[in-house]
């Protein structure tokens, strides 16, 4: 039976990709920018014996055909992007380019592809249809790497019918999985506003444009322009996050820049508060006396996990890993480059346990610390390989 011969390889394979996991996490690269990661995943699809190509300069794209190729095609898709943070794990497999670490799990996500793709590919004869393989750069960055890999032409020749998709998920004990269905990460765009005025003493308030009291205020109110225009039932979120200004303690600086975040879960909304942002933070600087530059650079879509292809996934998942393993994501405001495939074609995005209270590996990603218990990695290539193969949407 195919899915006992994919958990004994797993098993098998496991301590040569926690290696690889290793080089991938010591070696960092920034978002467009994965060009030794990309070389690494396609000498390792060589070393399989899997034909692939590239898109995107970075992105890599391999083809494992089985029996009857043309009768189902799905994707798996990895990341292979980390972030600009200066890693404080003290491990044999630190990054090694300082300021740049694998803080979200991409390493991981790209090892249990490769692990993956070494499975199915001794298992072709196994199983029917084509799985497609799609290493992917540029997830933390807008445009997103996915977006571009779509313009590219990844979703043709051949196109698949789903794709799926795991993340890590510290929060989650390793062993397990979750699945949810619908909406599931909201849209990610960002915001970029100037405040320019006339700077001066800051003896002589009276005698300036105040930059700095502006910008406060206007930080202020944009927290109310959500929570008294937008359905309390209906998920959203604005953070301001960087406020730029002055140098000196006696100068009212003529320019504050500060930057942000706006997410959401409907689209409707999503660009109707856009429009109330650029409105509203226009009049109460110009009442102010000062003159406004507004940016909101439009990012991801939500993302949407395709209904029948996530209850077949997590019916699957529960078949591998046993129901008791499975359970239910919650709702993230967090954003996922995976959302444009998912508005493409059926799509499948899971999270993968990587967590582990008694080994103290609790840290969020996007920290410092963030590590796995590297165990998940047996559980992530298993279960990527059963997926592929054991999933249909019809």
């Amino acid at each position: 039976m195919i899915k006992e011969k994919i958990k004994k390889l797993a098993a098998e394979y496991t301590d040569e990709f926690i290696q690889i996991r290793h080089h991938l996490h010591a070696h960092p690269e920034l978002s467009y920018k994965e060009f030794e990661t990309s070389k690494f995943i396609q000498k390792k699809l060589a070393e399989f014996g899997i034909e692939y190509k590239v898109l995107a300069t970075t992105g890599v794209v391999g083809l494992i055909k089985g029996r009857d190729p043309q009768k189902r095609i799905i994707a798996l898709r990895a990341d292979m992007d980390a972030l600009p943070i200066t890693e404080e794990n003290n491990v044999e497999y630190k990054s090694q380019n300082a300021g740049v670490m694998h803080a979200c799990g991409h390493d991981v996500h790209s090892t249990c592809l490769l692990g993956a793709a070494k499975i199915l590919n001794e298992l072709k004869d196994e199983f029917e249809g084509t799985v497609k393989l799609i290493f992917q750069p540029g997830e933390e960055k807008n445009p997103g790497g996915a977006s571009i890999m779509i313009k590219e032409g990844v979703l043709e020749d051949p196109k698949p019918q789903a794709i799926l998709a795991l993340h890590v998920h510290p929060g989650l004990e390793v062993g397990k999985l979750s699945f949810r269905s619908g909406m599931v990460m909201a849209s990610a765009d960002e915001i970029y506003i100037t405040i320019k005025g006339k700077g001066g003493h800051a003896a002589s308030p009276h005698l300036t444009t105040d930059t700095i009291l502006i910008a406060s205020h206007l930080i202020i109110s944009l927290q109310q322009l959500v929570s008294r225009n937008n359905d309390p039932f209906n998920p959203s979120v604005l953070s301001i996050t960087s406020f730029q200004g002055g140098n000196t303690t006696n100068v009212i600086p003529s320019e504050v820049k500060l930057m942000g975040t706006f997410r959401a879960m409907n689209e409707a909304w999503r660009f109707k508060a856009h429009d109330l942002i650029k409105k509203h933070s226009t009049e109460l600087v110009h009442a102010m006396g000062a003159e406004i530059d507004i940016t909101i650079d439009v990012g991801y879509p939500f993302v949407l996990n395709n209904e029948q292809l996530t209850n077949t996934a997590k019916l699957k998942a529960g078949e591998y890993m046993g129901n008791e393993n499975i359970e239910q994501t919650e709702l993230r405001m967090g954003a996922e480059d995976f959302a444009y495939y998912s508005h493409q074609i059926p799509a499948c995005f899971y999270r993968l346990g990587v967590g582990n209270i008694s080994k103290g590996i609790m840290s969020g990603v996007h920290t410092p610390k963030f590590n796995i218990d590297e165990s998940a990695i047996e559980t992530g290539i298993g279960i990527m390989a059963w997926l592929a193969v054991s999933v249909e949407n019809k």
